[in-house]
């Protein structure tokens, strides 16, 4: 498969690149601009490339209702006891913060990007110029926003939770026609914390194979070995909450992740990045030192002329100088030609091949 790597201000995006690390603020910020600009600091110190905002209001999102489906009650959510109203109310980003965090993001040399959820949010971050925009699961349906954002020309990255295929196709097909032509998939489970059994992490490659654009992983697991394990299967891109200390709270910190283990995070991506290569037989040439530690066929006692060989004098141990041991039976019951001192490598030349 051969999809084209995505160029953002001198970043690149592909398989032959190191895994782009972006690094999700969401509401952890608790409500304090300077818990924000820590959270930059943070994730640019421990290697994100990427650190990525919402652009929202309550009012743009929901009705300010604390009844039926406006009101959370399910016994598991993280969020239970919330209207959506009081829920984005309390974890938007304020707008006016907005200019600080984009300043804060270029003078520690990481992008800033944002995930919009209507067109006002659009036209608002068309005046900071950012390089690239999200969509995320809940809106993934949202044709009319995706349109709008696709039409900016920007890169574009979608996650696809919840989505059945056909709406993914829909989704796709949209935002090609719009004006998208660098498209990022993110194969993302819209659970909160999510358990490993629902990432079906295989659909990273069918991703890859069907929509023939970049595809990366929306990680909201414990830990980092689901992350780490996606870019074995071609993840290009991985997006992962993050908060400065979970202890602090906040509306996303259960499943986020601290400074020390999103750097954890960027280094060992990148090692299961260069460990990737091709399919591969043989020694490698780092291999081929080892290759005299292999077992191989040895005189085990001092021998005499025409003595034959049996399992008390021949055995197959370390190093790797004599015949391979496959040759072990045939040997057996076989003359040496000459005497052999216990520690001889054993050759065809050392050997009578007529019985």
């Amino acid at each position: 498969m051969n999809i084209p790597e995505i160029a953002i201000e001198g970043l690149r995006i592909g398989p032959e690149q190191r895994p782009f690390i972006i690094a999700e603020m969401s509401g952890n910020h608790n409500g304090s601009l300077d818990r924000a600009l820590a959270i930059v600091d943070a994730a640019a110190k421990a290697g994100a490339q990427a650190i990525k905002i919402q652009t929202y209001t309550a009012d743009t999102m929901t009705l300010d209702l604390k009844e039926g489906p406006f009101y959370i009650d399910d016994p598991d959510s993280l969020w239970k006891g919330h209207s959506l109203y009081e829920l984005y109310q309390k974890a938007y980003t304020p707008w006016e913060w907005h200019g600080a965090i984009f300043d804060r993001c270029r003078k520690k040399g990481v992008l800033c990007f944002s995930t919009p959820f209507d067109a006002t949010a659009v036209d608002f971050l068309e005046t900071f110029n950012v390089p690239l925009y999200k969509i995320a699961s809940f809106e993934n349906i949202d044709i009319p926003l995706i349109r709008k954002v696709a039409s900016t020309g920007k890169p574009l990255i979608i996650s696809t939770g919840m989505a059945t295929l056909d709406e993914l196709k829909e989704t796709v097909e949209a935002a090609r026609q719009a004006g998208c032509r660098d498209l990022i998939l993110l194969k993302c489970a819209s659970a909160y914390p999510a358990p490993p059994e629902s990432i079906n992490l295989m659909t990273i490659p069918d991703l890859q194979r069907l929509f023939q654009c970049q595809v990366g992983l929306s990680d909201h697991t414990l830990g980092i070995g689901i992350s780490l394990a996606s870019v074995a299967l071609g993840a290009s891109v991985i997006e992962r909450h993050v908060t400065l200390d979970r202890h602090d709270g906040g509306v996303d910190s259960t499943f986020s992740l601290e400074p020390a283990e999103l750097s954890q995070l960027v280094s060992e991506s990148a090692r299961v990045w260069k460990s990737k290569g091709n399919p591969s037989y043989g020694p490698t040439p780092e291999e081929k030192g080892s290759l005299r530690f292999r077992r191989s066929l040895y005189i085990a006692k001092d021998m005499k002329a025409l003595d034959i060989l049996t399992p008390e004098n021949l055995r197959a141990v370390r190093p790797g100088f004599g015949l391979p041991p496959k040759y072990y039976e045939q040997l057996l019951g076989k003359r040496i030609r000459k005497d052999a001192k216990k520690g001889t490598p054993v050759q065809w030349d050392l050997v009578e091949t007529q019985s």
